[in-house]
């Protein structure tokens, strides 16, 4: 623990927040708080102290010589000059070094600004309506030259005895006296300005941490007008709060216990971006939060005037930031939508818990927002909770696939190329005549949403980020196992029959996000189903033969499984480049089976995956693939670099019932054998 002290004169919400801040470090602080309500704001214990007593010059000097602090914080109000001037003295009388704290100005357009009180009350002599004063209680006085003040003016002040009675004797009373502590929420503000019909606010330029900012806003929300009675004196010679925080730290050198203290990040979704449509907490969080991280867009839209921002959405960059400026205590990285709904807050998520360092001092709250989804299903009277959400905004998905599964299907998309890319695709794959609607500027003065048919896409001008929703009412509606072999156009190409296919689909464990090889894909059968199991996966069908590459096209086409890849080529020179599968059904491997299987493993184990599992099924019709398929099961098994799991060998024997007169016969086929095992790659 560091036995450096730190004496802070505080009056400012800054004044507290760098106690605080030095306290989590263990340094030892005493705070002299402007008021008795001040120091109850302020952690006592540990290694900090308080005191209120109101203390002159010669005080000062007496009390700074008795704490014997390292440094002395002067973080009192802009306004008490006189309270600056004697801490500086007793400073220099003692020879200790003086530390300004200079709070941050907001100055906002749209704002009236006078240079005093008196200028305030001159100005709004020539002018009607009800009058806020913000400005505290030692300002009142004033506001008496107005003739008609006793019916104007109401009084927000502290609720402290001695206030409430200086305000009687100037005969602000009842109605007239609002006793209430601050800083004040947006919400707050504008209630009280509606309330009492407040045609004027004045107020102190308070910086964002007095609550000025959330005047600003709720005055413009009910229709105020604000008057900000400027600084008496224009600070230039001190620190910002980061500016103390950094030098403290860089001076005593609290980091080398390695005791840091904790800062809250608030991941927040703010729905379409309008500020109309943030939720109670998401507004919250923002107002109160140090700094409001994002997009441009977002930022603008979440941060009050006068706030820190950095616009930034790179999750490496913002860590690095965070890292960078220690100050900010409570910090939100604002999204648009829902943070856990395609958002970016994921990523940032998992850049913050895997850096070491951060990790440890951060907690990560996350705070949900309204996604466009929700919103424009609302509009559209559409509920949404059995209908397929998938986005196509900076990402590829399968939305053919999703068309073909789902009767509903909202998507997010980028702009107007996103939009005629989808109308193509829904045209090419049959779905030219079904309806879409596109929600533009969702929330906004101008939104709009558009009604058209698919294949009209393919023309769209419109504007940048959109929501489509997709209506197919045949969606979902599809026999997905053991199709029929009729279902499948048919040429002279080998087919895996509809039996056989199914087991091999059923020994390939497929899961919704596999990613599938197909190899000697013939007519593409099995390639076809495993595309309509693996809707959110990619399946590779590949083959050699143009007549073969053909058919697979047309069913791809029919079938509309756009998650389906058409590779022309023969294994294992046809791998290079694609995806690494979890699952493999070679059907045909062109007298190439070993090579096949090793270039398999091989990219496993360069991949390097911790979890890297591949299933693999292999169908033989001869007894010699069969042969050469356990000699290569066995050199996997003993090559010391694979572990296999699940081995099993089945013949398929099939007989098919076939017309003889009256008679069913049943004819035989050719039995099949089929390998199935996990290869798990061993580190």
């Amino acid at each position: 623990m560091t036995e450096s002290r730190v004496l802070i004169f505080a009056g400012t919400t800054e004044g507290r927040r760098l106690a605080e801040y030095l306290a989590e470090y263990k340094v030892r602080v005493h705070v002299c708080a402007a008021t008795e309500y001040g120091e109850s704001l302020l952690p006592d214990g540990g290694s900090i102290t308080v005191s209120h007593r109101r203390m002159d010059e010669e005080q000062m000097r007496c009390f700074i010589r008795e704490f014997s602090p390292d440094y002395v914080a002067d973080a009192t109000h802009p306004y008490a000059q006189e309270a600056t001037e004697n801490i500086r003295k007793a400073c220099e009388a003692c020879g200790r070094q003086y530390l300004r704290l200079i709070r941050e100005s907001s100055e906002t357009d749209g704002c009236i600004y006078t240079d005093n009180i008196k200028e305030a009350v001159d100005f709004l002599r020539a002018e009607k309506g009800n009058i806020l004063a913000a400005t505290g209680s030692k300002e009142l006085e004033a506001y008496t030259k107005l003739e008609d003040y006793k019916e104007r003016v109401f009084a927000r002040v502290l609720s402290v005895s001695d206030v409430v009675e200086k305000c009687e004797q100037l005969g602000i009373r009842g109605r007239h006296l609002i006793c209430m502590q601050g800083p004040f929420s947006v919400e707050m503000n504008t209630a009280v300005l509606r309330e009492y019909q407040i045609d004027w606010l004045v107020t102190k330029e308070s910086g964002k941490t007095g609550g000025f900012p959330e005047k600003c806003k709720a005055a413009e929300q009910a229709g105020a007008r604000v008057i900000v009675v400027g600084r008496p004196k224009k600070e230039e010679d001190g620190y910002s709060l980061e500016e103390l925080c950094d030098f403290l730290r860089r001076e005593i050198g609290f980091y080398a216990d390695g005791d840091k203290g904790c800062r809250e990040i608030s991941l927040v979704g703010i729905g379409t971006g309008h500020r109309d449509y943030f939720t109670r907490e998401a507004e919250k969080v923002c107002a109160q939060a140090d700094i409001v991280i994002g997009a441009k867009r977002m930022v603008r839209a979440a941060a009050l005037n006068g706030q820190a921002v950095l616009f930034e959405y790179r999750p490496s960059e913002i860590a690095a930031y965070i890292k960078e400026h220690p100050k900010y205590r409570n910090i939100a990285v604002v999204f648009s939508g829902d943070a856990g709904f395609y958002s970016g807050a994921k990523k940032i998520r998992a850049v913050f818990e895997s850096d070491k360092e951060l990790g440890r001092n951060v907690h990560i709250k996350i705070v949900p927002g309204i996604s466009s989804v929700v919103y424009f299903s609302a509009r559209l009277c559409v509920s949404w909770e059995d209908a397929a959400l998938i986005s196509m905004h900076g990402r590829k998905d399968n939305l053919i696939s999703h068309i073909r599964d789902y009767e509903k299907v909202f998507v997010l998309v980028s702009d107007a190329q996103d939009i005629r890319k989808i109308g193509r695709m829904m045209t090419d794959y049959g779905y030219g005549g079904l309806a879409v609607c596109i929600g533009i500027s969702l929330s906004y003065p101008d939104e709009k949403i558009v009604r058209l048919m698919a294949k009209e896409l393919c023309g769209y001008e419109g504007g940048g980020l959109a929501v489509l929703y997709v209506c197919n009412p045949e969606g979902g509606k599809r026999r997905v196992a053991g199709m029929p072999d009729e279902a499948f156009i048919r040429g002279n190409v080998p087919m895996t029959k509809a039996e056989v296919r199914s087991v091999g689909i059923a020994k390939l464990c497929l899961k919704r996000d596999s990613i599938v090889y197909d190899i000697g894909a013939g007519t593409g059968s099995v390639a076809i189903e495993a595309a309509l199991h693996a809707v959110k996966g990619s399946v590779y069908a590949i083959e050699t033969k143009e007549e073969a590459v053909a058919l697979i096209q047309k069913n791809r086409q029919k079938f509309k499984t756009d998650n389906l890849s058409i590779i022309q080529g023969e294994a294992p020179e046809a791998l290079e480049g694609l995806l690494l599968p979890d699952c493999v059904f070679i059907g045909g491997s062109g007298g190439k089976l070993r090579e096949i299987l090793w270039k398999i493993m091989e990219d496993f184990s360069k991949a390097g995956k911790e979890d890297g599992k591949v299933c693999i099924v292999i169908n033989c019709i001869t007894l010699e693939t069969l042969s050469e398929a356990v000699e290569c099961l066995g050199e996997l098994r003993g090559g010391g670099q694979f572990m296999i799991e699940e081995e099993e060998i089945a013949q398929l024997s099939l007989a098919k019932s076939r017309h003889v007169g009256k008679y069913h016969m049943m004819m035989g086929q050719n039995p099949i054998f089929m390998i199935s095992f996990h290869a798990v790659s061993i580190r």
